[in-house]
């Protein structure tokens, strides 16, 4: 599979899709039944799993670390992305509200819980989750440093920042910033027009794009757009020989800010097709063509 390389960290790399385990709890999948998909997604190249602390009622990262337990050599094939900086009320805290918290003693305790739940002695990647109004980018700076400078994280970077946020932040680090990732997908194609990923380019960081279906609502809403997207993915799809889902793919994938989505499904047949859309590049037109249909109107 194709890989994308960080020019701002040179040892750091990913997959070119990733796979998101946001669901595994849900999923009542055994250990071992985890293991043969980790083992299919890496026949695959899929070799970037995404992961965060709150997934699964904070269950996901242990239910991973069982998996790992079993069959430890998995672990050098694989770079394991995680995110942290959100408190959600779960049946295993006492918060009485959802919020953020980006402070010092919060990002290191979580990473450090991470770790600790998944079983290894560091993560490829940790990043900040969500924005926070009250963060305080020196301290929040100087937290992930340290992770990095022990050995904790080999990487760090963002999630969900506007290029204001991401900036500010990146200002006060001496680490560089090698992700953020954010929600595109042809419902949700803001990011091309509002600076993120005008950001990403500039700053050459990897956009990871979540949700790149929608969170299904691509092929199961029935907002207008979902239906006019729809129907035009499924006239390209006959015309290119495609599935509709490969060529929702190969359209994020066609952007030079070399997005890596992050799939969700826990099947493994949807998952080999989507690979294929990396060798299926779509032409400029018809890139266009799913645009308006997005949109609902032509350019400017």
């Amino acid at each position: 599979m194709q890989r994308i390389q960080s020019s701002l960290k040179p040892d750091f790399s990913m997959s070119r899709i990733a796979m998101g385990l946001w669901r595994l709890a849900g999923w009542q999948y055994s250990a071992q039944e985890t293991v043969r998909l980790l083992e299919q997604l890496l026949e695959l190249g899929v070799t970037t799993i995404d992961l965060a602390d709150i997934y699964g009622d904070y269950r996901c990262e242990t239910l991973f670390g069982e998996a790992l337990k079993l069959k430890p050599e998995l672990r050098k094939e694989m770079e394991i992305v995680s995110k942290c900086g959100i408190k959600l009320m779960g049946s295993g805290n006492d918060y009485t509200l959802n919020h953020y918290d980006s402070s010092a003693a919060h990002i290191t305790a979580a990473a450090e819980s991470s770790l600790r739940n998944m079983g290894i002695e560091q993560m490829d990647l940790l990043l900040i989750h969500r924005p926070d109004p009250l963060m305080d980018a020196e301290e929040l700076a100087a937290a992930l440093d340290a992770l990095v400078a022990d050995g904790k994280a080999r990487a760090v970077g963002v999630s969900n920042f506007l290029p204001h946020q991401q900036r500010l932040l990146q200002s006060r680090l001496s680490s560089p910033l090698v992700v953020n990732q954010i929600e595109v997908s042809l419902l949700h194609s803001a990011p091309m027009f509002d600076g993120q990923l005008d950001e990403c380019q500039r700053e050459r960081v990897i956009p990871m794009a979540w949700s790149p279906f929608a969170g299904g609502g691509l092929f199961t809403g029935d907002s207008e757009a979902a239906l006019r997207v729809r129907a035009a993915l499924q006239g390209l799809a006959t015309a290119l020989d495609m599935e509709p889902q490969q060529l929702a793919l190969a359209w994020l994938l066609k952007h030079p800010a070399a997005m890596v989505p992050v799939l969700g499904s826990g099947r493994i047949e949807r998952l080999r097709a989507a690979v294929g859309a990396l060798e299926k590049p779509l032409p400029r037109e018809m890139w266009f063509e799913l645009l308006r249909a997005a949109r609902g109107r032509d350019v400017d």
